[in-house]
Formats: C-alpha cells, sequence, structure tokens
C-alpha cells in the first residue's frame, strides 16, 4: 500500500537531485554469491528505465550504498546516472559532501532508503522515500512509502511520482507514446 505525505507532493516538486540506496530499493536486499565469492546482484529494468526518465526530466540521480560492488558500478554506467558514491561507511556524511559539491540544498534533495543506516540522510533530505518492506522505524520517518516492491519497481515508482509532482513526466514519455 502506497503512502505520501500531506506535503509530499509540495516536497518532490523541488527535488533537483535524487539518490537511491541499492540494497533493498534497487533490489530486493537479497545479497547473493558466487561459488567463488562474486556478489552478484538482481536489477530490474522498470528502475532503470525510471531512473533515466527522472534524469531526462532534470532532476540529478545518484547512487548512494553502504556497500561497494562492481555491479554497482556497471550498472550506475548503464543507466548514465551521474554520481554513485558506494561503501559509504557514514551515509550523512557522503549525503552532505555531495550537496556541497553540487551547490543545493536539503529541501531540493530526495533520498529512497529501506533500512536504519538511511535515516540519517531521509531526516536531512527534503523528499524522503522508502519501500513497503522497510522496517516500522524507517517507515515513519519518509514522505513517501512506496507499494511496488523493492527491486521490482519501487525506486521507478518514486521517479514518475516526482515526475508527476514537476509536471514532465507526459513530456519525458511522450517518445515512447507515439
Amino acid at each position: 500500500m502506497q503512502f505520501a505525505s500531506p506535503d509530499a507532493l509540495d516536497r518532490a516538486r523541488r527535488v533537483k537531485l535524487m539518490l537511491f540506496d541499492v540494497d533493498g530499493v534497487l533490489t530486493d536486499g537479497n545479497l547473493w554469491y558466487s561459488p567463488s565469492g562474486e556478489e552478484i546482484k538482481a536489477f530490474h529494468s522498470l528502475d532503470g528505465l525510471g531512473l533515466q526518465l527522472l534524469s531526462k526530466s532534470g532532476v540529478h540521480v545518484g547512487l548512494l550504498s553502504g556497500r561497494a560492488s562492481p555491479a554497482v558500478a556497471i550498472r550506475g554506467a548503464q543507466l548514465g546516472v551521474q554520481h554513485v558514491v558506494q561503501g559509504s561507511q557514514d551515509k550523512r556524511q557522503s549525503y552532505e559532501r555531495l550537496l556541497k559539491k553540487l551547490k543545493l540544498d536539503r529541501d531540493e534533495t530526495g533520498f529512497m532508503g529501506d533500512d536504519l543506516v538511511d535515516v540519517p540522510v531521509l531526516l536531512r533530505c527534503g523528499f524522503a522515500c522508502t519501500t513497503h518492506e522497510a522496517p516500522e522505524d524507517v517507515r515513519k520517518r519518509a514522505h513517501h512509502v512506496a507499494a511496488t516492491p523493492s527491486g521490482s519497481g519501487a525506486a521507478r515508482e518514486v521517479c514518475e511520482y516526482i515526475m508527476r509532482a514537476q509536471g514532465t513526466l507526459r513530456h519525458v514519455i511522450a517518445w515512447y507514446l507515439r
């Protein structure tokens, strides 16, 4: 079940940078390892196109992950994600550095995270989003809780929500609908 706070649309209208956690947001949260110990991740194409569409709408898109994985670097590059921060032991500090680099105010940023390590950023950004699978302590701090499952379109749902709020969705998807 989707949830949006009364001010979620107003918050989404101001977003100039949208950041996404990876494990549990862009993936289903499962950690898979090959027999040789290589980490394997599954990303959903709906989320990938959602990030690309949001970027085409003029919103900067980034990944902010506490874990480091070659798969994330590859997927970020495939999607043209401008900002990929991995191995962040303190997501709040990484978030603040990125804001300073891009000269953005907190209320111009959004973040979608799914667990307690994401709360420091969720509390600071202007548009806090999470998944319906997230723990209650995370969900109750979000302005938007996605109805779509993690790793199966939850990020796409948030991307479209932002574009609807900003009035850019129809323009961005028009090429596909002709």
